[in-house]
């Protein structure tokens, strides 16, 4: 594997550097992802993330969001709900309400469960309710379970998006998900991940993007043959630009982030960054 080193967070902190010198891919307008906003010191609490995690365990709102980006710019995001309490999905989008940052909502319910179909026609209703997200690996479950899987095609039928959130290869069982609801658009993170084969299969189904948002590794490299990987794949119109944050503050600050995704593009031309960095969000989600 090609890798082009990068700093860790921790090394970046220590060392005393300056912030990284603005990159191509400032240039263009950007739309992330992949951010999570919650509020620690509510009397409940959240499930998620752990009080053993400092780094996390803190209230997280777009202004603290705004503030990790400098010095670069973000112009919207796509907030995704990882509570799997379902009235956490209404937190998000009243919080969305108040904040002009988050574009889109991808929310947190539960294909099978006997309360989905209620759930979803009430949350689609409301207009930054963009789709929801599922584990990889409840994917095999999904597509042996008929009602998960009428559950998948009624989000198909209202247009809505799916998320998965892989953290193995999975990728067959996204292609045959893909097979059986061809017009539900999926869209696949954190990539990259090293299954060529896999990842191949997938990207063959049209309506199948990449979210790429595991990029900086924990042992401070960058796969570069993956991220090629990737566009060759993929294509230049089904693969989206995405954070990971706050999450992506265990291994790097954002500004290092997001430089590397904008120096590996830096010899494209704007419009290949400009449908990186926001474009093709825009057409998956459809944002305004």
């Amino acid at each position: 594997m090609l890798v082009v080193p990068m700093p860790s967070r921790r090394t970046f902190l220590a060392s005393g550097l300056a912030l990284p010198a603005l990159a191509a891919g400032a240039d263009v307008p950007v739309i992330d992802c992949a951010t999570h906003f919650y509020d620690t010191s509510r009397p409940q609490g959240v499930p998620w993330p752990s009080p053993s995690s400092p780094i996390l365990y803190k209230p997280t709102f777009p202004e603290r969001y705004l503030a990790a980006v400098k010095p670069y710019r973000v112009d919207g995001v796509v907030a995704i709900e990882a509570s799997p309490w379902l009235e956490d999905n209404l937190w998000l989008l009243s919080l969305g309400d108040r904040s002009p940052l988050i574009r889109a909502v991808v929310g947190n319910i539960a294909p099978g469960h006997p309360d989905f179909r209620a759930a979803l026609e009430r949350f689609a209703k409301h207009p930054l309710w963009h789709g929801i997200r599922i584990g990889a690996a409840s994917l095999p479950k999904f597509l042996a379970d008929p009602q998960a899987m009428g559950d998948l095609r009624m989000l198909m039928e209202k247009n809505l998006s799916l998320d998965v959130l892989v953290g193995q290869p999975v990728y067959d069982q996204i292609a045959r998900l893909s097979e059986a609801l061809p017009d539900l658009k999926i869209m696949v993170g954190h990539l990259p991940l090293d299954d060529s084969a896999g990842i191949r299969a997938c990207a063959s189904r049209p309506r199948v993007y990449a979210k790429v948002s595991g990029v900086v590794r924990r042992d401070g490299q960058v796969p570069k043959a993956r991220l090629d990987e990737l566009w060759d794949v993929f294509g230049p119109d089904r693969t989206v630009y995405a954070s990971n944050w706050p999450t992506s503050d265990m291994i790097a600050e954002y500004p290092v982030v997001f430089k590397t995704m904008a120096d590996y593009l830096a010899g494209q031309s704007a419009d290949l960054r400009s449908r990186f960095f926001s474009g093709n969000a825009k057409t998956f989600y459809r944002l305004s």
